[in-house]
C-alpha cells in the first residue's frame, strides 16, 4: 500500500475519532442539561404540592374554626383534592366535598354574581345556605379528617 494511501487513512481515521468526541461530548452536554431540566420540573412540582396540601389543611382548620363559609371550602378543596388525590372525592368521608361541589357549580361566583341580578343571588344564596346546613356535619367530620390525611409524597 502506498504511504500516501496509509496516510491518507490514518487522517481521515483522526477526523472520525475528532468528530465522534465532539458528537459525543455534545450529546453528553444535552443529556446533562435534560437532567437539569427535569430536576427543576421536578423540584417545582414537589413544592407545589406541598403547598396544596398546606392549602388544603389551612382550609380544613378553617372549616373546624367556623372561620370560612362551608361552601366555598368544599369548592375550594375539590378544585385542591382534584390534583392532589382525586380518589379521595369518591371516598367516604370526603366524598361530600364533591357533592357540595355539584350542587353549587351552576351558581355565578365573583365578577359573575357582581353583575347579576340581585333577586337571583339572593335565591341562590338562601339555596346554597340550605346545601351547608344539610351537610354542615358531614362536611366538619371530613375537613378534620383531610387535615389529618396523610398525602403521600409521591402520589401525582
Amino acid at each position: 500500500m502506498p504511504q500516501w494511501l496509509q496516510w491518507s487513512l490514518i487522517i481521515a481515521g483522526v477526523i472520525a475519532i475528532v468528530l465522534l468526541l465532539v458528537f459525543i461530548r455534545r450529546q453528553m452536554g444535552l443529556l446533562s442539561e435534560s437532567r437539569k431540566r427535569q430536576a427543576k420540573t421536578e423540584a417545582f412540582q414537589a413544592d407545589r404540592r406541598k403547598d396544596m396540601i398546606r392549602s388544603v389543611q389551612v382550609i380544613a382548620m378553617a372549616v373546624e374554626e367556623d372561620q370560612i363559609e362551608y361552601s366555598e371550602a368544599c369548592l375550594r378543596l375539590k378544585g385542591l383534592l382534584d390534583h392532589l388525590a382525586p380518589d379521595l372525592l369518591a371516598q367516604s368521608p370526603f366524598r361530600v366535598f364533591q357533592e357540595v361541589h355539584d350542587r353549587l357549580q351552576h351558581m355565578p361566583t365573583h365578577r359573575a354574581r357582581q353583575v347579576t341580578e340581585t333577586k337571583f343571588v339572593e335565591k341562590m344564596d338562601r339555596e346554597r345556605f340550605e346545601v351547608e346546613q344539610t351537610h354542615a356535619d358531614e362536611i366538619r367530620r371530613a375537613a378534620t379528617a383531610l387535615r389529618h390525611h396523610p398525602f403521600s409524597p409521591d402520589t401525582p
